[in-house]
């Protein structure tokens, strides 16, 4: 079963990288690796269940399209008890090349229901990255503070410098324009 790890490996294979987007997982061999070291064969079937999961995710988390997106994909699944040595464990129950993708939307639905509003995406409007807040405060927004966190302060910085830079009385004097020298 896909863990949030996994989910969010998912879900920001939409990057943009130097102002483009891009899509990790367009590529067949880059697909088929992230499942199968998620458990899948990375089969037509189970790629295309994937992406498309994917996509649906997304447009779900970013709150373009609620939950009942969702219920196509996992239509028929079910997890069914079982008793071993090890205790209690919960199957799941539906096609393999469905597994990873019903699994994505359950890791997806146990972040929900575990630790609500924590999964979001990134407040820089340029990024199409997500995260899940681990904060104690729950006031994370960016998917990096080193990258969109930095780029967004720094952007900030330079228009409130410019801002001040036209309140300036000419000549350079630095004293405000509305204000006697």
């Amino acid at each position: 079963m896909p863990s949030e790890d996994a989910l969010l490996e998912a879900l920001n294979s939409t990057p943009v990288v130097d102002g483009v987007p891009r899509d990790l997982w367009l590529e067949d061999p880059a697909l088929r690796q992230w499942a199968a070291r998620h458990g899948g064969d990375g089969g037509p079937a189970e790629r295309e269940w994937l992406r498309k999961t994917r996509d649906v995710l997304q447009t779900v988390v970013r709150g373009e399209d609620g939950p009942e997106v969702l219920a196509p994909f996992i239509a028929g699944a079910r997890k069914v008890p079982r008793v071993s040595g090890d205790g209690l464990e919960w199957i799941l129950e539906v096609e393999a090349e469905r597994r990873l993708a019903v699994g994505l939307i359950l890791a997806w639905a146990r972040i929900q229901e575990d630790s609500p509003g924590r999964l979001r995406p990134c407040a820089n409007s340029d990024c199409h990255l997500f995260l899940v807040d681990h904060s104690r405060a729950n006031t994370a927004r960016w998917c990096s503070m080193k990258t969109c966190g930095n780029r967004l302060k720094a952007r900030r910085h330079h228009e409130r410098q410019r801002r001040a830079g036209r309140e300036t009385a000419p000549g350079g004097t630095g004293a405000r324009a509305d204000q006697p020298s």
